[in-house]
């Protein structure tokens, strides 16, 4: 397992990280805990979670993530684990968090809030990656990362970033760091896949100038790019075989990752990760690495099952060859998830 550093931090990071969204939701307990164990056991130490998981967002289990990632740290040595968890910025058009009465934003009192409630759930005394869930671009950035600063010196956070934040939000917070002499954003966390290539048009250059390291989630496109939705296919229990048979946001969603366009680039990858003897998944997965702005790969899993083809993406370098192959049907098919 390679090592990378998050952004110009001390932290050093395995290049697959683990996420957690579907625990306590798709997945129950035992099942997370034997995913987490034989991630564990592979050298992942980077595991990322949020206040607001599991997925979808629902009262009736919001939070349950953290306290199942919590009980299973108690099984690890702390100082072994890179944990990274989210506050949950304001509720946007496409949900509506269950958290706060859904008045979530990333003011003092929200982010104060957040923090110790998930020091509690995880059962821990320090968070090594704080990140705010969405970005809230009507509250001042100022006072988002002084607040965020305070942590930092408190000692319950290490270093801090963001996710789903744009070009201009992310400058603006580095911006409003250095004017208050505060800790600043690390890391970013935006989706970034081979049927998802947005990241590189503008934000990958704000991340090389500025020594901020991308953390992609979703490499396998919800999915999708394991191949399963191909030929009209919509697999029992599948997330998009759900949204697509629902209506307004989860259809709008399910209609974003599986469309003409995402399935024709899907079956021109899979045919060469084949040329190359990859399974889909671990082809999609190595891509994501590949990147110089890329610290560690998110990845998600319902099941133990699942993890196998992971985890052969680990030490993978894919050759010249095949990164061009890539590039090809992109510039082909562009941006297929809109």
């Amino acid at each position: 397992m390679q090592h990378r550093r998050l952004g110009t931090s001390a932290i050093v990071v395995s290049d697959i990280c683990m996420g957690t969204m579907t625990f306590g939701s798709q997945t129950d307990e035992a099942e997370a805990f034997r995913v987490l164990d034989e991630c564990f056991d592979a050298g992942i130490n980077f595991y990322d979670t949020a206040e607001g998981y599991p997925v979808p967002p629902d009262a009736k289990w919001v939070g349950r993530t953290e306290e199942i990632v919590g009980r299973w740290m108690k099984t690890k040595p702390r100082d072994a684990i890179i944990l990274a968890t989210k506050v949950s910025g304001p509720s946007h058009v496409w949900f509506r968090s269950p958290l706060r009465s859904g008045m979530t934003a990333l003011d003092r009192r929200n982010i104060v809030t957040a923090i110790e409630g998930s020091l509690k759930k995880l059962q821990t005394d320090y968070i090594d990656l704080y990140q705010t869930h969405w970005p809230d671009h009507d509250t001042p950035y100022e006072e988002t990362m002084e607040v965020l600063d305070e942590l930092v010196r408190a000692g319950k956070v290490r270093v801090l970033g963001c996710s789903n934040e744009t070009s201009w939000g992310l400058m603006k917070s580095i911006a409003a760091s250095e004017r208050i002499g505060g800790a600043r954003y690390q890391t970013i966390q935006n989706n970034f896949s081979l049927n998802n290539r947005r990241f590189e048009d503008e934000l990958a250059q704000v991340c090389r100038k500025e020594g901020v390291s991308l953390i992609p989630y979703s490499p396998i496109a919800g999915g999708v790019l394991a191949g399963k939705y191909n030929g009209g296919a919509r697999p029992e229990g599948a997330r998009f075989s759900r949204y697509l048979a629902m209506e307004g946001r989860q259809a709008a969603m399910g209609r974003r990752f599986v469309n003409e366009k995402s399935l024709a680039s899907t079956e021109r990858f899979a045919a060469i990760a084949a040329e190359h003897g990859l399974d889909p998944v671990t082809f999609a997965v190595a891509w994501s690495k590949q990147h110089d702005f890329v610290a560690s790969t998110i990845v998600g899993v319902s099941s133990q099952a699942q993890v196998a083809p992971i985890l052969a993406a680990a030490d993978l370098v894919l050759p010249d060859e095949a990164m061009k192959a890539v590039d090809q049907v992109s510039r082909e098919i562009m941006y297929p998830m809109g």
